[in-house]
């Protein structure tokens, strides 16, 4: 059974805005060597979009955006060519190394974890909220940085009942950021 990970980026707030967090070389290296471990990633059709516009290599060049810089592209590499699966009603096609999860959320991700291989990776805020609900998340990586917005999607806003986790693994970045690795109990 493949376990499913899920790593955010929140501020001391709470805030999940992805502009809210400030990039820098270590956390994008840990990043991609986050995305390394999955064999696919889930996203919602919001983060699927959102990642897409700023990671996809352009079919036509085979370069990266312009706002790409060297250290990112580790990241960008892994992101691009990593097989990705959709939960979307909204969407009529896909491409970028992806394909729709139809049906019912959860019993197709659970369907995506019976299989072998060595683990998915879910991204976003809504869909993973729901995937927490139905108890199906076994690790959850909190990228906490040292910033407070004040406004924005806060994380697990709406959860249905309390997620008991033991902290598994910490590690501190030289901005400031702390990721920590959690377990369901």
């Amino acid at each position: 059974m493949r376990p499913l990970r899920y790593s955010v980026n929140v501020t001391l707030d709470g805030c999940v805005d992805h502009m809210a967090a400030v990039p820098d070389e270590q956390l994008h290296r840990r990043a991609a060597e986050t995305l390394a471990r999955a064999d696919a990633l889930i996203f919602g059709r919001v983060t699927y979009q959102m990642m897409e516009e700023a990671w996809r290599r352009d079919p036509v060049t085979g370069t990266w955006g312009e706002w790409i810089v060297p250290w990112m592209e580790p990241f960008a590499k892994t992101i691009d060519s990593a097989k990705k699966y959709v939960v979307s009603s909204t969407l009529d096609s896909l491409d970028w190394n992806s394909e729709f999860l139809r049906g019912d959320p959860g019993e197709a991700v659970r369907a995506l974890k019976e299989e072998p291989g060595e683990g998915l990776f879910v991204g976003g805020v809504t869909l993973p909220l729901a995937l927490a609900d139905l108890g199906l998340i076994d690790e959850y990586e909190l990228v906490v940085h040292p910033r407070v917005i004040g406004h924005g999607p806060t994380l697990f806003a709406g959860l249905s009942k309390p997620l008991d986790l033991r902290l598994v693994d910490r590690v501190e970045y030289k901005s400031g950021a702390v990721a920590m690795r959690y377990e369901p109990c």
